[in-house]
């Protein structure tokens, strides 16, 4: 069974910079597809950005210019850095891994990301 565990969620005042992290229990380079949703409250899940094993990136225009996507397949883990943040982006972040298209995704548990103003 595959784990991501993510970590760097917190609070930041709106402005501010964040960094998210998010560890595979196995080597990721097996893992065409890493990325991140998020959901805020009352609201649906949403995706933020994806990355290929191919470093081919894709981020949804809410976040684009804002939040950098990056992976690391020596150590395993994805990272999310999140720039000139905003109060919409406060949301429960998932780290998640799609093996193959088409492929069950692997989930992380969340972290909490609070922009406050």
């Amino acid at each position: 069974q595959v784990q991501l565990v993510e970590s760097g969620g917190g609070l930041v005042q709106a402005g501010g910079s964040l960094g998210l992290s998010c560890a595979a229990s196995t080597d990721i380079v097996n893992i065409n597809i890493m990325g991140w949703y998020r959901q805020a409250p009352g609201k649906q899940r949403e995706f933020v950005a994806s990355i290929t094993s191919s470093l081919s990136t894709n981020y949804a225009d809410s976040v684009k210019g804002r939040f950098t996507i990056s992976r690391d397949n020596v150590k395993n883990t994805v990272y999310l850095q999140m720039n000139s943040l905003k109060l919409d982006d406060t949301a429960i972040y998932s780290c998640y891994g799609r093996p193959r298209i088409g492929s069950v995704p692997y989930w992380g548990q969340g972290t909490q990301v609070t922009v406050s103003s």
